[in-house]
């Protein structure tokens, strides 16, 4: 996700040869055991592709995208006999990704918001709430709510919230260490300075640190 977020395609080949050689190893290994063999994982992901895209491959009508990706889910739940549409997402998937997988098969069957809108506004609510608990049990339950209804605005807002907050944490890494890298030339410490003199060296960050940019082509969490 680095090499693809810094547009390193020398990097990125190096990753994608390093994933490679998981594939071929496990591959080598089942079949060294008698249990299946590279060819083998290549015709079921061929199988899969084909079954997964019958606008494709047969003769199946879609109108747009979402008509795309909500085949795509019904029939993958086929495949795994799965009763519910939450069924098969990994439990290893990072949190904000899950949070927003989860969502999006629930609006695949209409249980979902009817505009942006009211999403935000229950995002204001959720603060609300937020802002009047004491209990500190709650506090984490009211928090959650609020992340958990911050995925749903960027679901909406077709912004993948692992990726956003990714981004996110490296701006500030950077923005910071730019700050770090002017005190330690002047020879003295962040710490030293005070909050109004931070927030002139954060202003001045923002302006001159680089700017990481939005992975470019589909979410590496879209798709599970």
């Amino acid at each position: 996700m680095e090499a693809i977020d810094d547009g390193d395609s020398e990097e990125l080949a190096e990753e994608l040869g390093d994933l490679l050689m998981q594939i071929v190893l496990h591959s080598q290994i089942a079949a060294e055991q008698g249990e299946f063999d590279i060819a083998d994982a290549l015709r079921r992901i061929n199988a899969k592709l084909i079954h997964r895209h019958p606008h494709v491959f047969q003769k199946t009508k879609v109108k747009d995208a979402q008509d795309v990706a909500r085949n795509w889910e019904e029939l993958k739940r086929e495949e795994r006999h799965e009763a519910s549409v939450l069924s098969g997402l990994p439990k290893g998937m990072p949190a904000l990704a899950y949070s927003q997988a989860m969502q999006r098969r629930a609006a695949m069957v209409g249980f979902d918001w009817r505009k942006a809108d009211d999403v935000i506004q229950k995002l204001v609510e959720e603060v609300k709430e937020l802002e009047q608990t004491a209990d500190q049990e709650q506090k984490t339950a009211e928090f959650g709510d609020i992340l958990f209804t911050l995925v749903n605005i960027g679901r909406w807002l077709d912004v993948e919230a692992e990726d956003a907050l990714r981004l996110a944490n490296e701006r500030f890494r950077q923005r910071f260490r730019y700050m770090e890298e002017v005190c330690q030339k002047q020879d003295i410490t962040l710490s030293s300075l005070s909050i109004e003199q931070q927030d002139k060296l954060w202003e001045e960050a923002k302006e001159k640190a680089p700017r990481s940019k939005a992975p470019s082509g589909p979410s590496l969490h879209s798709s599970t």
